[in-house]
């Protein structure tokens, strides 16, 4: 391979902002795998956010590409799996597996799409010192009558636009709206791009904790949800706390700790049956590795506040945030009725507008 712009790239990033910021090239923030795609003729590699190389893991994106692209170009953009008119994060997640029996069959059963929103090379001209305005130019006018499963990600000038896709692209799976200036070069692996995500916060039971690795104090809070049928369920974590804090919720929650799981609403945490019945932490998987998934039960009667993105089926999609005890609500008013849903969007519709 001979490339303008060569692998290992760190795609350029973007920090958090609480409002989407005038005068920006919008886009939406897509929820996949963030990947740049290098081809030089029959060469083709899927580079991952940490430079790792995804190629052989989406054998089927891979040919597509090879069929559908310029011979020489380096792309960023985002690979996705779309299940029911909606992106499916956690059928992309499934697509990483070690044996090249189970990638085959799943290329088949969930393929993925590859959402083009950067151009960085083409031919023998490397385009990071370009503008962004010029550059979506040349993506757009690159991918023109490409077909799925690569697209061109939509994108606006108009801020009116831009809130609405805020608000609607969210029924379809997406995570928000990114903003890029329009003169601003590609910077790789740095944060000078803006994204606004949705945030929401739900009463949640907490039901247990993990240790921190640096010694007996806090490292992450277990939250429970309950269900229809009066089960609490395992939702997540919330983790993000400075080191005093730490220290001081150890001493906070000390009296509800319990000796051992029996009786815990959790306590079947280590049967396979058992995890696959219901959400429990410390399933193992293949991203768990040899991590230590022990975790310290509590008894599940105080219930705190936290914020969140969104809900990926029946837990929350990232690391939630603390926001507060809630002294004046009972466990059992913990429930999945308080999540609200979105009205879903059809995924469909935000591909349409790509060029």
């Amino acid at each position: 391979m001979d490339l303008p712009v060569m692998p290992p790239l760190q795609p350029m990033l973007a920090r958090s902002v609480a409002a989407i910021p005038p005068g920006m090239q919008y886009e939406a923030k897509w929820d996949g795998f963030r990947a740049v795609v290098f081809r030089d003729g029959p060469e083709i590699e899927l580079g991952s956010r940490s430079t790792k190389p995804l190629t052989r893991y989406f054998p089927e994106l891979t040919r597509a590409l090879l069929d559908r692209l310029p011979p020489r170009c380096v792309l960023d953009g985002e690979i996705v799996v779309a299940r029911g008119g909606r992106l499916d994060f956690d059928a992309l997640l499934e697509r990483i597996h070690p044996a090249a029996s189970r990638v085959a069959l799943l290329a088949g059963t969930t393929p993925a799409s590859f959402v083009a929103f950067d151009l960085l090379a083409l031919d023998d001209d490397s385009l990071l010192h370009v503008p962004q305005r010029d550059r979506r130019e040349a993506l757009v006018g690159t991918l023109r009558g490409a077909t799925a499963p690569l697209f061109t990600a939509p994108a606006t000038g108009d801020l009116p636009t831009a809130r609405r896709w805020f608000e609607e692209f969210e029924g379809a799976g997406l995570d928000g709206i990114v903003a890029k200036p329009p003169g601003l070069p590609y910077l790789p692996g740095e944060r000078a791009l803006f994204k606004i995500k949705h945030e929401r916060t739900a009463d949640c039971v907490v039901a247990g904790l993990r240790l921190h690795k640096s010694g007996p104090v806090v490292g992450s809070l277990l939250l429970g949800l309950y269900d229809a049928s009066g089960t609490l369920q395992h939702v997540g974590v919330c983790a993000a706390f400075p080191m005093r804090r730490r220290a001081e919720l150890m001493e906070e929650l000390a009296p509800l700790r319990m000796d051992d799981a029996q009786g815990h609403p959790w306590a079947g945490w280590t049967d396979p049956q058992a995890q696959s019945a219901a959400r429990l932490p410390g399933a193992p998987g293949r991203w768990t590795g040899g991590k230590d998934l022990s975790w310290v039960p509590l008894r599940p009667e105080r219930v705190c506040e936290v914020a969140y993105d969104h809900l990926q089926g029946d837990r929350f999609r990232h690391t939630t945030r603390f926001r507060r005890w809630r002294p004046d609500r009972e466990p059992a008013q913990c429930t999945y009725e308080q999540v609200r849903e979105t009205v879903r969007y059809d995924l469909g519709d935000v591909l349409s507008g790509g060029c």
